[in-house]
């Protein structure tokens, strides 16, 4: 089959939808397919206001028209809501192709948190755009339920899972020093993450973060108490995940926290807020804890075993994954009247 997946995220970005992203297509073309991404790096760029490192797709619908000409796929996925998400989307509804989309992370929060702009609006607008797709992958059974209640109707699953042979227990000086427990968090230093409500914790050991973004700097210098690493990829990632004690998992906007199941196959347990995304992950399996008290949290999930954590995330399957995303597709062809 060929495959066109269009996503607004990618290199030199370093986040979960990104690594989705290389995973997919590294599975699909494994099992035989032609796969083709139409991401920002393809177009005249502009970094994203108040997020410079993002950079997004400049007046992408004349060439992203012709690519998709050109490209003939059997399926288009549209994986974001950007500027590539919404040309491609376009496209489509001009000639009444059919697609399938993806909701992967909640952008009415992340854009109401920076900018203030109501929620309920914003939803109107991500249920506007998926409402067009055949069907619209989420993560979750818990978020296709939440998908419903926002105005997406045709909502399907599409899990995740983790490299097992890359996140798995190994020897590890990291942290090596510091007072313990370590308590780590992997991901963007961004307002979205609710860092602050993981850094205000009064709770003996270290906090450390692995991560960039735009608030790396401001949250340095306000707890200098806290060990910020910057970006850690391949090894260097896995290290800091096998030098922690308890992964902590601040953010309430996540439609699922890829990170949360590596630190698992290292065998780190997991600390988090009861919500969409660590509570499916964890569910009644013995390998973190969630809790609207996030150090009540962390104190219950510092006991949990290395060994029910890795079992756990051997469970999450990317082949499994995959063939669900494969099953989801939808021709790329005229819808009927």
């Amino acid at each position: 089959m060929k495959i066109v997946i269009v996503s607004d995220a990618w290199h030199p970005q370093i986040n979960g939808v990104v690594r989705v992203l290389e995973i997919t297509r590294r599975e699909l073309t494994a099992m035989g397919h032609d796969v083709t991404l139409i991401t920002p790096d393809q177009f005249p760029q502009i970094p994203l206001p108040t997020y410079p490192d993002i950079k997004l797709a400049v007046t992408p619908s004349r060439k992203l028209a012709r690519r998709l000409r050109e490209l003939e796929p059997d399926a288009l996925h549209i994986l974001t809501e950007g500027p590539l998400g919404w040309a491609a989307r376009k496209f489509c509804r001009r000639y009444n192709y059919q697609f399938t989309s993806s909701w992967l992370s909640k952008y009415p929060e992340y854009i109401a948190i920076r900018t203030g702009l109501s929620t309920s609006w914003l939803y109107k607008v991500l249920a506007a755009f998926h409402n067009q797709a055949a069907y619209t992958m989420v993560t979750t059974s818990n978020m296709m339920e939440t998908a419903k209640e926002v105005g997406i109707p045709r909502v399907v699953c599409w899990p995740r899972g983790v490299d097992l042979s890359k996140f798995r227990p190994v020897a590890s000086a990291e942290f090596e020093g510091l007072p313990k427990p370590i308590m780590l968090y992997v991901g963007r230093i961004a307002p979205e993450k609710n860092l602050a409500a993981f850094l205000d914790l009064e709770l003996p050991g270290t906090k450390i973060l692995v991560g960039d973004g735009p608030d790396l700097s401001a949250l340095a210098k306000r707890y200098p108490s806290a060990v910020f690493t910057g970006s850690k990829v391949g090894d260097d990632l896995v290290k800091a995940y096998c030098g922690a004690d308890v992964m902590v998992f601040p953010s309430k906007t996540d439609t699922f926290g890829l990170v949360n199941l590596e630190a698992m196959a290292c065998g780190i347990p997991v600390a988090a807020f009861p919500v969409t995304g660590p509570k499916d992950i964890i569910g009644t399996a013995p390998v973190g804890a969630v809790d609207e008290d996030l150090s009540e949290a962390i104190k219950r999930a510092l006991p949990m075993k290395a060994k029910d954590c890795i079992a756990h995330a051997q469970t999450f399957s990317w082949d499994q994954a995959t063939q669900k995303f494969l099953k989801n597709l939808v021709a790329f062809s005229a819808a009927a009247p």
